[in-house]
């Protein structure tokens, strides 16, 4: 049995640190430290996929696809939309309505009446017969208030007594499309439209040539419309 002088020696030795312990316990600690640290440093660096963007920011790949996809789209919307304003197919209408056929083409008091008259109220909105560009839009002589359309292949439309000029030179216009108001100015007696058809700067009789073109003036007929 050991005496009392023994046991106090052997309590003292395990009090007494062991230096290989407290070698692990630093070693753990620095091992955990940098594990800590490692872990700071991958949350503050970009992804090298990402070229330094955030998935929040970027929008992710799948984002800008979308995007990429989106512009495509737009690009062939203006394909198909330009498309679609080719000119149309050649259409002619009436360029006026609730007339009265007042005058025709023809031999009048010893010169020629190169076009017809349609008789309407002072004011009465009339209208280009075809697509084409407004050649003549001003005062003319007898003509009065005048206008005139190029519809091409030589082909042009005169409008006379007009008492408002509602469009311009040089402007396009479609078949339908308001030009000026039925008036009385100019060589003209009573309010009516003088209509007028031009091939190669000649007159031509208006109603055979409009009946060619599915417009009967006399019959107040409109293929398009009937």
């Amino acid at each position: 049995m050991p005496s009392a002088t023994q046991r106090a020696n052997y309590r003292g030795r395990r009090r007494m640190e062991n230096p290989r312990s407290r070698f692990l316990a630093v070693l753990t600690t620095a091992v955990v430290a940098s594990g800590v640290v490692a872990m700071g440093t991958a949350t503050t660096l970009p992804d090298p996929h990402t070229d330094g963007l955030t998935m929040e920011s970027a929008g992710n790949y799948d984002d800008i696809t979308t995007r990429s996809g989106d512009r495509a789209s737009r690009g062939d919307a203006k394909t198909t939309l330009s498309t679609a304003n080719q000119p149309a197919p050649d259409v002619w209408i009436l360029p006026l309505h609730n007339y009265t056929l007042t005058s025709f083409y023809g031999e009048r008091w010893g010169r020629l009446h190169p076009g017809v008259d349609l008789g309407a109220a002072t004011g009465t909105p009339f209208v280009a017969a075809a697509a084409g560009k407004v050649i003549l839009c001003r005062w003319n002589a007898g003509y009065g208030n005048n206008i005139m359309i190029d519809h091409g292949g030589g082909i042009v439309t005169v409008y006379g007594h007009a008492s408002k000029l509602l469009c311009k030179e040089g402007q396009q216009v479609k078949a339908g499309d308001r030009l000026a108001l039925v008036g009385n100015t100019g060589h003209s007696f009573g309010s009516h439209l003088h209509f007028e058809v031009r091939d190669n700067d000649k007159p031509i009789e208006p109603l055979a040539f409009m009946r060619k073109h599915g417009v009967d003036i006399q019959q107040h007929t409109e293929a398009i419309y009937s």
